[in-house]
Formats: C-alpha cells, sequence, structure tokens
C-alpha cells in the first residue's frame, strides 16, 4: 500500500483516486482519473454535461462497480460506505405530489424509518429541529414540502445529508433551477457549513463565479478524463476553461467574471 507523503503545510487529503475507470453498457465514461479530495476543503468538480461528473461521485459511494482505486484516509472501513460517512444532495428529488408530506413528515420518514401514523417521538423532532436551524428552514417545520422553492428544498436535502455529520459531503448541482438570488444563499450556507465543521465538500457545479468565490480546488473532467485541476484562480482561465469545455465555452464564461 502507498504511503501518503504531504508536504508541509499541504492538507492532507480525504480521498485518494488513481486511475479510476467506470464502463456503463460497455462505454466507458471515466478513463483513469486520478485525483485527491484534501481533507477539509470544497473541491469543485466542473465540465459539460455527460463528461462524467455524476458517475464521479456515484463511484465513490460505490453506485456503479469501478476498476482503479478509491481511499478514504480516515480511520474507517469504507469499503461499504454509509450515511455515517458520506452526505450526497442530488440535483433534485421528484415527490409524489398527491402526499402531503409537511418537512418535519420528509424529515422523520428519513431519520426515524417507522410509519407516521405511528407518530413522530419527541427526540425525532427535537433533531429535526436542530437540522432544520443548521440550513436555515426552521420556520418551515410544518409546511407542505410540495409548496417548497427549489431552494427552499435543497436547503431540507442538505439538512438530511448532514445528519449524521459526514466526513465527506457530496454535492450534485445542487442548485441547479434555483433563482439566483437563492443559489448565492446556498453556496454561501455551503461555506459556511465548510468552515465552521470541517466538513470535506465535493461539489459539481455549472456556477463558475460560484465556484470561483466558494472553492479550495477545481478538477476540470472532459470525455471522462482530467483535463486539468489546480487552485480555482490558476484554473479558471479562458485557456483552461477552452480545453474543458470546446465550443460551448461561451454559455459558462458569462457565468464568471474576470
Amino acid at each position: 500500500m502507498t504511503s501518503l507523503s504531504v508536504l508541509p503545510g499541504v492538507p492532507r487529503p480525504l480521498v485518494t483516486i488513481r486511475d479510476l475507470r467506470v464502463e456503463l453498457g460497455g462505454h466507458p465514461i471515466l478513463q483513469g482519473v486520478a485525483a485527491e479530495l484534501a481533507r477539509g476543503k470544497i473541491t469543485a468538480l466542473i465540465g459539460l454535461n455527460g463528461s462524467g461528473k455524476t458517475t464521479f461521485l456515484r463511484a465513490l459511494v460505490r453506485e456503479y462497480p469501478y476498476r482503479g482505486e478509491i481511499r478514504f484516509h480516515c480511520g474507517h472501513d469504507h469499503t461499504k460506505p454509509t450515511p455515517e460517512h458520506i452526505g450526497y444532495v442530488p440535483q433534485r428529488l421528484t415527490l409524489d405530489a398527491r402526499l402531503p408530506l409537511t418537512v418535519k413528515d420528509l424529515l422523520a420518514l428519513a431519520l426515524s424509518r417507522r410509519p407516521l401514523f405511528l407518530g413522530i417521538p419527541k427526540a425525532t423532532v427535537e433533531k429535526i429541529q436542530t437540522l432544520l436551524k443548521r440550513v436555515d428552514m426552521l420556520p418551515y417545520l410544518d409546511n407542505p414540502v410540495e409548496g417548497l422553492s427549489g431552494g427552499q428544498l435543497q436547503r431540507v436535502l442538505l439538512a438530511l445529508a448532514l445528519e449524521p455529520q459526514p466526513e465527506l459531503l457530496l454535492l450534485d448541482e445542487p442548485a441547479a433551477g434555483i433563482d439566483f438570488k437563492d443559489q448565492h444563499k446556498f453556496y454561501d450556507l455551503i461555506a459556511d457549513l465548510n468552515r465552521e465543521r470541517g466538513v470535506t465538500v465535493l461539489l459539481v457545479s455549472h456556477e463558475l463565479s460560484m465556484v470561483s468565490r466558494h472553492s479550495h480546488h477545481v478538477l476540470c473532467l472532459r470525455d471522462g478524463k482530467i483535463q486539468c485541476q489546480g487552485p480555482p484562480q490558476e484554473i479558471l482561465t479562458p485557456h483552461n476553461l477552452s480545453q474543458t469545455f470546446g465550443t460551448d465555452m461561451q454559455q459558462f464564461l458569462h457565468h464568471h467574471p474576470h
């Protein structure tokens, strides 16, 4: 097993990925990806749709079979990651509008895994209140989930992903479809959680201004390969973005101030 060599002042990695390869339906999706996720830092993963970003996240939680190496350096056995280790916030959650769930009901189902008609234990309600307070959603405790805005629903999903406190938080374009004002609030919340709680974050985003503002490290993925990586101030340049996004570069550049 290869030992980690860490330079003075450089955070030790929480996750090391070496020669990661994923094939789905006989088609190569990830091809020899190598990267490290620095402990306690925000790493942003950018690239075109179809470049393999979501597959990368799902390989980390073993949802997809892969070849290569994914190593967690946290003293736990991650051969079968559990929510205690990794929190996940998807792009969106589709709920059946016929189910009249409140925010409290949704979190209770996820936390206690018991039928709602049996009632929600007091301890579970208190935990739900604590979680919602973390993401500034406590006033919406009894609101119908169906009536939440996109940004509000993502905050609720983030609250779930933070229980119990994960070592790694995976965010797959969590602000997609949210209006610009709520996007800012959501990314500010992620940055606050990273800074105050030290949770390591891997963030997939097309919002390059947010990536520039909040991330410590950027991975550029194109056609299943890492095109470039490094600090945002070095990576988010017209040349690198052109290499990553090709002819579609302009639709991303307008999100990123130069």
